[in-house]
């Protein structure tokens, strides 16, 4: 991503939307289970959602290298959502609580606004994230 960008003429943080994840820890650090429920669940979850349409977008303007780059990103991003499922739910056994239920609670506690659509939901299944954990968050 930093090679690419850099061959635009950037640098990673220069655009706003570097920053979620960061903020994202910040806000997160006072629990392992309110961690793993906003940022693999929610904020990598979400790029389960867009970016395809991105890689298409770049397809669509010419720019295979950026494509490429995304296409990277995409497919590690199932693994890191898997990653954080699978850890919630270590935690959620730990502390004795149904995993969907702390995962709503921390999302509800530590995540601002809404989970939006349009969901990837097969993307978001393969990683385990199921259909009912998510959707009617708001």
């Amino acid at each position: 991503v930093s090679d690419r960008l850099n061959d635009l003429g950037f640098t990673y943080g220069d655009i706003p939307a570097h920053g979620g994840l960061w903020d994202a820890a910040m806000k997160t650090n006072i629990d392992i289970a309110a961690r793993l429920a906003v940022a693999p669940l929610v904020l990598e979850a979400r790029g389960l959602d867009v970016t395809p349409t991105m890689i298409a977008k770049l397809e669509q303007a010419k720019d295979a290298e950026s494509a490429a780059v995304l296409q990277v990103i995409y497919d590690e991003e199932i693994g890191h959502v898997a990653t954080g499922m699978r850890w919630l739910k270590h935690v959620a056994e730990f502390r004795n609580i149904e995993p969907r239920a702390l995962y709503r609670g921390m999302v509800h506690a530590h995540f601002d606004g809404p989970i939006k659509p349009p969901f990837n939901e097969a993307a978001r299944e393969k990683a385990g994230l199921k259909l009912n954990w998510y959707k009617d968050i708001t």
